[in-house]
This record gives structure tokens, sequence and C-alpha cells, in this order.
């Protein structure tokens, strides 16, 4: 099924399956719902509603208007749609920058997030540290420069989105995603605005001048501050994005976090083994 609603000052499509408690899947770059499937169809059969917006700016979901990417809007556009969809609370489960949004949202209103599962993206400053002080990671994130650059809506652009069939192959080592899927995602980056939408995400990361400075003081809680909702982190052993040895930050987590390597899979491992990865997510949710 598929749905719309409005949050946060924007329109947002979802799609979904099931009916119960609210289950949040938020995908990240370059991607798309359409990932979670496999997931969604786990999740319904496990008695919950099961839902995956298109980020903002990802097509059919609006593009804001301020063009703010940053975390802490990540973080109340999650919020938002809990309220939209009709829960008080929800299970938060985010891949790559959906898993950004979930640590944003887990940060400004724990109680708004009954269990955080996260994939592929660590907690804490250890990411941002790497970036500035090893030669690997930075080789892993040149797409990061590339994006924050001037050229970076063009080099997305290029050649109908070859960079996003690069990226995948590059993350996900030896892993071919269907072909239905990749024609999916390029079909939401090839409306207008979306390309500058999904390399603004990376901008508010590098270019603070960019944020909303009513927003500074949340802003930077979100990546230090601890966070008090159980977490699951789920991390493939060759995921050629960010490394394995990027690891969330226990001490972080004054709730407890649960964290799991999942080996022979790359960045996407909800794609790559779906039955592996929703496997140990439903065991964390009975816990």
């Amino acid at each position: 099924m598929t749905g719309r609603v409005d949050a946060n000052g924007l329109g947002f499509s979802f799609i979904e399956q099931g009916s119960g408690p609210l289950a949040l899947c938020l995908h990240g770059f370059p991607d798309g719902p359409q990932s979670f499937a496999p997931m969604l169809h786990t999740l319904a059969s496990a008695g919950y509603r099961a839902v995956a917006p298109f980020m903002r700016g990802y097509a059919p979901t609006g593009i804001p208007a301020d063009g703010r990417y940053q975390t802490a809007v990540l973080g109340q556009d999650v919020l938002a749609l809990v309220d939209a969809l009709g829960a008080e609370h929800a299970v938060v489960i985010g891949h790559d920058w959906g898993a950004m949004a979930a640590y944003a949202a887990a940060v400004m209103a724990p109680e708004r997030v009954s269990r955080l599962v996260t994939l592929a993206v660590p907690y804490g400053p250890a990411l941002l540290t790497r970036l500035i002080t090893d030669p690997v990671q930075q080789r892993r994130s040149w797409y990061m420069y590339l994006l924050t650059s001037p050229l970076g809506e063009a080099a997305l652009a290029h050649d109908d989105f070859h960079l996003i069939d690069r990226l995948w192959a590059d993350w996900s080592p030896g892993f071919a995603p269907d072909a239905a899927l990749m024609a999916g995602i390029k079909a939401s980056f090839r409306q207008p605005g979306v390309a500058e939408a999904a390399v603004s995400y990376y901008r508010h990361v590098f270019l603070p001048a960019l944020r909303d400075p009513a927003l500074a003081e949340v802003q930077n809680r979100i990546g230090t501050a601890p966070i008090a909702v159980p977490a699951l982190y789920l991390q493939g052993s060759l995921d050629g994005c960010i490394g394995s040895e990027v690891e969330t930050e226990p001490a972080l987590f004054s709730a407890g976090v649960r964290t799991e390597m999942v080996h022979g899979v790359g960045h996407f491992l909800h794609v790559e083994k779906p039955d592996e990865v929703n496997g140990l997510i439903l065991d964390f949710l009975k816990m």
C-alpha cells in the first residue's frame, strides 16, 4: 500500500504493510523506501504497521522551501511522521541517512521512540574524527567531497545517475542489486530538485551556515548526547562506505546498545541478507 501525510510542513509519501504498533523505516543515500520491502513484510507478519517514507526531498515526498536538510530537521521529520501516522511512539529503524534521522529523533524525544535500530552509520563522533585523521576512511568517503563541491548535482546526475550504480558496487562489493529496485531509486532521483536535495544532506554536514540558527542547541547535542532508548546497531563486515572498524560508542547509549556484525555483506546489508538482518531485528524487538 501507498499513502501520503503532511508532517513538519512537507507532504511525505510512503509505502506500508500491516497493522499494529508503528515501525518507521527510514532510507538513506542513494536509496529509497523500496529497499525496505522485505523488512516491511517481515515486520507486518510480526504484527507491526511497517511504514517506509520517501525522505525529505526524495520524490514524491516534497522538497522543503527553506532547503534545510540538517540532522535536527530530519529528527523533526521523524517525530512529525509518528504524529501524522496516528501513533504515540514508534519503533524507528534507519539505514545510512535514515540512521542519522533516527538518532536525532531519539535524542530530541526519546519517549516517542520505543526501540531504535540503526544500520551502517554508527552514533558518536568517531566517524567525523576519522574523516579528519584516517586516510583509509577518507578514501572511502571521496564521494562526500565530490557531492559537496559545486559539481555535486551534475556529477550525481551524469549518465543517467550512473554514480548511484558505482556507489552501490563500491559499498556492497560483489553484490548485484535487483534491476527493478535500482530503476525505482533512479526514477525518484530523476525528478526535478531531487539531485540537489540529495547532495544538500551532505552540504549541511560540512557547511554549518546552511543550518537553521534556531536549532543550534539541539543540533549540537545530536552525535554527542546520550541516547536513552534501547538500541540495536547492525554493521556489514564488508562495508565499503564506512569501514567496519568505525564502531558505535556504547557509552553514548544510556539504555544500552546491542551491536551485531553481519558477515559477508556491505553497506546495504538489509538488501543483501534480508533474512538474517530482519531476524536480528525481530529478536531485538522481542527482548
